[in-house]
């Protein structure tokens, strides 16, 4: 039975991410013990690793910070080799900074800045269902998805500046926006996973059989 936390620091659709990564689990006939937890040992001793965020970029990463250990946890433990996925907020805190309110450090897994988008005067913040553009192929976390798949958004903020290397799909919202990273056995969504009904479902279930 694979263990797999979902780490709870005051941010982030803790329940939501939870259940389905529960369906996800039972879909494909994978035992797996999904747990919610504030505890830094219980994420260091997890098989998978999953950081929501909902939020502005300083507040989830001091609220990270707040909780004694997790930080270096995470960090430990995915340096370790541990699969991570961060999910919103929860990728952005894989960038070397945030640009919202002040410059906040992130985790620098990935390159570049979180800043506000430009969004060709489009309405901020991007809310609701936009299709994801990548290479069928890619890599392992879009087996199963198609060119034009759609994921469900909520963010006025986005990746930039990053390695395209890194970028392994995008959205369109005035111009592309970096949706999901991966670097090694760290990834992250822009969009929410656990809102994305059958595609996120997808995502969760690739990420459950990830071997990086």
């Amino acid at each position: 039975m694979i263990k797999i936390a979902v780490v709870d620091y005051g941010s982030g659709n803790l329940a939501s991410a939870s259940r389905a990564l529960a369906v996800a689990a039972e879909r494909a006939g994978i035992a797996a013990m999904v747990s919610v937890t504030a505890d830094p040992d219980a994420v260091a001793a997890a098989d998978r690793i999953v950081l929501p965020g909902q939020g502005a970029f300083a507040d989830c990463a001091h609220g990270l910070r707040a909780v004694s250990g997790m930080w270096d946890a995470i960090d430990r433990a995915t340096q370790a080799g541990t699969p991570f996925l961060g999910i919103c907020v929860g990728m952005q805190l894989m960038a070397e900074r945030g640009l919202e309110h002040a410059v906040t450090p992130g985790y620098g897994w990935i390159k570049g800045d979180v800043a506000e988008m430009e969004a060709a005067g489009l309405r901020l913040p991007q809310m609701g269902w936009n299709g994801l553009d990548f290479e069928p192929g890619a890599h392992p976390l879009l087996e199963g998805l198609h060119p034009g798949d759609h994921a469900y958004f909520v963010h006025s903020y986005a990746l930039v500046g990053g390695n395209p290397s890194q970028t392994i799909a995008t959205t369109d919202y005035g111009g592309p926006v970096v949706a999901f990273v991966a670097a090694g056995n760290r990834a992250g969504t822009q969009f929410h996973v656990e809102k994305s009904q059958e595609v996120g479902i997808r995502i969760l279930t690739n990420f459950l059989r990830w071997t990086p």
